[in-house]
């Protein structure tokens, strides 16, 4: 049976990641009627993950799909109506708020609460798909743990970068630092403490040439940029470090945005510059990015938008 063109709803949910599916479970407890759309990667960047051992309650780790469909069923179970379908544009200029799913249905909604996240940024290496989770990854604070006492090679220069290579050198025997140029991006302070830091090796001027091993990570082959020169080094992690993209793209013009692209949220909520929109999770947050952030903000954003509904007698 074909669905109809417009349909309208109370609280409308953009994304599925830990976020999205936490403000499915309080919206739906609170009888708001949620409607969730996953979105191009149903449960988000944790699908992508292999063991997450620091999110509390799971004493013993859980895998990052397995965790993300224990989200799924607990926020269908209080009775959020779970739907597969993307939000490709959205109207913002009256209430109710329009967003349109795959282009083609168009939604009406009270309130709307986006948790879109974002993309970690890749090299474009094959190895770096194929070894994804054996070894490569885009998160020093999941996963370096996993590398205690092991050398590791980090590719960026930005803050983000000299951050991970720090964590990363308190667990690891050697951090080697990939920059492709002959300085760092990084703020002063933070480029000192990379340089002073015994266990930190930098390679400037060079790039990833390709990530080595069959089935985990076992070297990396680094190109000097001017001399073409390749070196290959033996490592048992590999983490890239240069940045992440908020999936924000649709909202843009109608949303308050930073110069990259994270959604401006008024301090201590999760409220946007448009009334009766909210914005939770990755999508608003470049600094922590943690599931466990992201669900904590989920919940914010369910409340936030319970209070705004109640305020309006729309509750």
């Amino acid at each position: 049976m074909e669905q109809e063109a417009t349909e309208k709803v109370h609280v409308l949910i953009i994304g599925s990641g830990p976020a999205g599916y936490t403000a499915a479970i309080y919206a739906a407890r609170a009888n708001m009627k949620p409607v969730l759309y996953q979105g191009i990667q149903p449960g988000g960047q944790l699908t992508i993950t292999t063991e997450v051992e620091n999110y509390p309650g799971y004493p013993d780790g859980i895998q990052g799909p397995e965790m993300m469909i224990h989200f799924e069923k607990q926020a269908a179970r209080m009775g959020a109506d779970i739907r597969y379908g993307l939000a490709t544009k959205v109207d913002f200029s009256t209430q109710p708020y329009k967003v349109w799913i795959d282009e083609e249905k168009e939604i009406h909604a009270d309130a709307v609460i986006i948790c879109t996240g974002a993309s970690a940024k890749w090299l474009g290496l094959k190895s770096e798909q194929h070894l994804n989770g054996f070894g490569v990854s885009a998160c020093a604070v999941c996963d370096g743990f996993f590398f205690k006492g092991k050398e590791v090679a980090i590719v960026g220069a930005g803050d983000t970068a000299a951050e991970e290579a720090l964590y990363l050198s308190k667990l690891c025997s050697t951090v080697h630092m990939i920059v492709r140029r002959d300085q760092m991006r990084a703020s002063k302070v933070m480029q000192e403490r990379v340089l002073n830091a015994p266990n930190i090796k930098v390679y400037w001027n060079s790039e990833t040439d390709e990530i080595l091993g069959e089935n985990k990570v076992e070297a990396v082959r680094i190109r000097n940029v001017q001399t073409s020169e390749t070196a290959v080094i033996p490592i048992s992690g590999f983490f890239v470090a240069i940045g992440h993209q908020p999936n924000s793209e649709i909202f843009k013009g109608w949303i308050d945005m930073d110069g990259t692209g994270y959604i401006l949220t008024q301090p201590g909520t999760t409220k946007t510059n448009i009334e009766g929109v909210f914005a939770a999770g990755d999508v608003q947050d470049k600094n922590y990015r943690q599931a466990v952030t992201a669900a904590g903000s989920g919940c914010m954003a369910a409340l936030d938008a319970e209070r705004y509904l109640t305020a309006k007698g729309l509750a």
